[in-house]
């Protein structure tokens, strides 16, 4: 699937320059990360075509006079004597129609997510985040003072996520103001901007909270990851 957003070159750099001079004032390691999509929502699109498939077996119930005609249309306009058989075999073929048919339509994945709802989309993209944190940051710095921030482009969504050190002392609330700094650029389209507004945000709580010593080693890759 293609990115939503293009970044080219010089965004990256823009970006990584931005997380280095975050961390010329801090303890805090700064990671940054773009992904296209958190999650393929599959399920989705199997709960969607489920329930085309019970709603046409509901209609066939509700309404079986109607579906009585459309037999008849098949047969020259013959009335039709459909015994129990032929109507639990039409049932299954109107079913397996739905089915296929939704199925078939939510390939397309920008259907798919503006199907999902909200909340799917914002569990997905948290948990993916903690997925990414778990393997890039955590426990991967001395003070446990590694954080990340994450965009998910398809879903509009992003998220920061702190390592325990950090979580210890400031409430996720703090991260507010780097989270909407993000999303205004995001929406418009300014994808570097709205990743540097967030790293800047960011560096001035951590400096706060984590003052940079003068042994600190920059234990983290200071450059953006896009995948």
């Amino acid at each position: 699937m293609p990115t939503a957003f293009a970044m080219n070159e010089a965004d990256h750099i823009r970006v990584s320059a931005a997380v280095r001079v975050s961390e010329a004032n801090t303890a805090g390691e700064i990671v940054t990360i773009v992904a296209d999509h958190s999650d393929r929502y599959l399920d989705v699109a199997l709960w969607w075509s489920v329930g085309a498939a019970i709603a046409a077996l509901v209609a066939l119930a509700s309404f079986p006079e109607f579906y009585a005609r459309v037999l008849g249309w098949f047969s020259n306009g013959w009335a039709v004597e459909a015994s129990f058989t032929d109507g639990l075999r039409l049932a299954l073929i109107v079913a397996a129609i739905k089915f296929a048919g939704v199925r078939l339509f939510l390939q397309w994945i920008p259907l798919r997510l503006w199907l999902t709802p909200g909340t799917v989309k914002s569990s997905r993209v948290r948990r993916r985040a903690i997925r990414y944190f778990k393997v890039g940051a955590e426990r991967r710095t001395s003070g446990r003072t590694g954080i990340l921030i994450y965009l998910s482009l398809r879903e509009h969504r992003a998220e920061i996520v702190a390592d325990a050190a950090i979580h210890s002392i400031v409430p996720n609330e703090v991260w507010g103001q780097a989270m909407a700094d993000l999303m205004a650029q995001v929406r418009q389209g300014r994808l570097a901007d709205g990743m540097i507004a967030a790293v800047n945000a960011v560096g001035v709580i951590l400096a706060e909270h984590f003052p940079r010593a003068d042994d600190d080693k920059n234990e983290l890759p200071d450059r953006l990851i896009e995948l």
